[in-house]
């Protein structure tokens, strides 16, 4: 009887007072009687599952909805999203001044398009397209609809080709090369648009990442072309997308088959022009034709904004673009989406113009050091291996810093390209001596204190290791790096000194918050199998 399924929603529904059948003596309707907080949802449940017949004041429903959203992690300790959460005021004023224009409308506003048209020249000048001044491309939600719109461009240039010498587009039908790790939304793509989803393994000596050269193994004359990633989500490791070209470009020479790159920068391509401008992975290598990116990422906009820009306008297929007569004017479009919040593209030329190339290099610079800072403390504690390299000297500067020889440790060019990501697990020593501890508990025990640090497998092949993943964002000081490492090594300490802290802790996990309504939600099992791609919105 005491195993039985509880349903909180019905034990509150029981427990309530009786309704009195007397209340229309007093002469007064319930729902307009003053109350001094919360108003009739004081003392009744705010409707989950259908509209309420009658309305609040807006005052009061922002309250309850405020209080509501409170249970919510805090923004500024979430250590797992890549989601950029501040701007200063002044880019505040300015986009609730443009909260209600819509993209789309560019007849009706015709500055707004003009600096969706500023940014997408802008973006092809930092990633060293042919032309700034005719490039082609376009804001999105997020990296998610940009990585559609660049992989639709290359899937459709591949059947115009095969139309052209006389071969099927159907058998054996299209494919895409992609690593294992790769974000979830490039194997939408995919599933979405029919195309065979190539995954090629990855491992520790590719170090987490896609190898070009197993890559080249899966490529054909049906690979419509390779998602290389800038960053991955996973590690925060860059692909070689330099190598990558190169492999390709002798393909081409050897079979006389074209097989372009789309380079998935979600992070990396706001990050890379500006930490890393000697590195080679844009518009500058010949077979990289499109390019996406999230604003709201490290382009330290908020939410909402995604771009993709092409090399030329010959790589984005006219049949896919659409000449609409709307509102009294001719405009095109060549997004997935048609209505678009104009506030995000605007919040993204603020920056552009607040900021300047040194602001956006200094933002990346100071990431990067406060990534160090944090790897190499993990490491020095003995219990943690960091998986991410950005703290690790190129190979050519590691004699130099093994002499003592004038390593200048501040200077970003010295050490391994990455994103300013922490990605740990327990080391080996540590997992021999406390072979009971489990990894995950770390996360739940950061969580208790406001940390949102996430503790996830690795991609397919390599899913036995757990790891735990920071991303240092520009809110992460190094006060924070300081307080967060204070944590981190408390709760490692007291999970050591526990006798046997497994009971406790498996209960604690798993009884941690939960939203018990499913409404709206699907049940377990109601997806496709999981793939291993780390499944995280861009």
């Amino acid at each position: 009887m005491l195993s039985k399924h509880i349903n909180p929603d019905r034990l509150i529904r029981e427990s309530k007072d009786k309704k009195s059948n007397h209340r229309h003596l007093t002469g007064k309707d319930s729902d307009s009687t003053s109350h001094p907080y919360g108003a009739r949802y004081g003392i009744a449940s705010i409707p989950k599952f259908h509209i309420p017949s009658k309305g609040t004041s807006a005052e009061t429903t922002y309250q309850l909805i405020h209080n509501e959203l409170s249970l919510d992690g805090s923004t500024c300790l979430n250590l797992a999203s890549f989601v950029h959460t501040w701007m200063p005021e002044p880019a505040n004023k300015l986009m609730m001044e443009n909260m209600a224009k819509n993209l789309i409308d560019q007849d009706e506003y015709p500055m707004t398009q003009e600096i969706h048209t500023r940014c997408v020249s802008i973006l092809a000048d930092l990633w060293h397209a042919p032309s700034a001044h005719e490039a082609i491309g376009t804001a999105t939600t997020g990296s998610s609809e940009a990585i559609q719109l660049g992989g639709l461009a290359m899937k459709r240039r591949w059947q115009e080709r095969r139309k052209a010498e006389g071969k099927s587009i159907h058998e054996p039908g299209p494919n895409i090369v992609m690593g294992a790790n790769a974000q979830v939304a490039l194997e939408k793509f995919a599933r979405y648009f029919e195309v065979e989803c190539c995954l090629v393994p990855v491992s520790v000596e590719s170090k987490y990442r896609l190898d070009p050269k197993k890559a080249m193994e899966y490529v054909d004359e049906n690979t419509i072309g390779v998602y290389v990633i800038l960053g991955s989500t996973y590690t925060g490791h860059y692909e070689p997308v330099k190598e990558m070209s190169d492999l390709l470009d002798e393909y081409q020479k050897k079979t006389g088959i074209n097989v372009p790159i789309h380079v998935d920068g979600a992070s990396g391509a706001f990050v890379a022009p500006f930490a890393h401008p000697k590195l080679l992975w844009d518009f500058k290598l010949p077979w990289v034709v499109s390019i996406n990116t999230s604003g709201h990422k490290f382009g330290l906009a908020y939410v909402g904004v995604g771009w993709v820009v092409w090399r030329s306008k010959e790589y984005l297929p006219k049949d896919l673009i659409f000449e609409l007569h709307y509102l009294g004017s001719v405009e095109y479009s060549f997004s997935l989406n048609f209505s678009r919040p104009a506030a995000p593209i605007i919040a993204q030329y603020f920056n552009f113009i607040h900021l300047g190339f040194e602001g956006y290099r200094t933002v990346a610079k100071d990431d990067l050091e406060n990534a160090r800072l944090l790897s190499r403390a993990l490491e020095k504690s003995g219990w943690y291996t960091v998986l991410s390299e950005i703290h690790r000297p190129k190979a050519e500067n590691i004699l130099q810093k093994n002499a003592h020889n004038d390593f200048d440790e501040e200077n970003i060019e010295n050490y391994e390209e990455g994103l300013p990501v922490v990605a740990f697990r327990f080391s080996d020593s540590f997992q021999e001596s406390y072979p009971d501890i489990q990894q995950k508990w770390i996360q739940i025990l950061l969580r208790a204190k406001g940390w949102i640090v996430p503790n996830y497998e690795l991609a397919p092949d390599l899913e036995q290791v757990q790891i735990l993943r920071v991303v240092v964002r520009e809110n992460m000081t190094e006060v924070l790096v300081d307080r967060l490492l204070e944590d981190i090594v408390e709760v490692t300490q007291d999970l050591i000194k526990q006798e046997s802290p497994t009971n406790a802790l498996n209960l604690l996990g798993n009884h941690s918050r939960k939203n018990h309504d499913n409404g709206g939600k699907m049940d377990e099992g109601s997806a496709s199998r999981c793939s291993g791609t780390y499944a995280k919105p861009c």
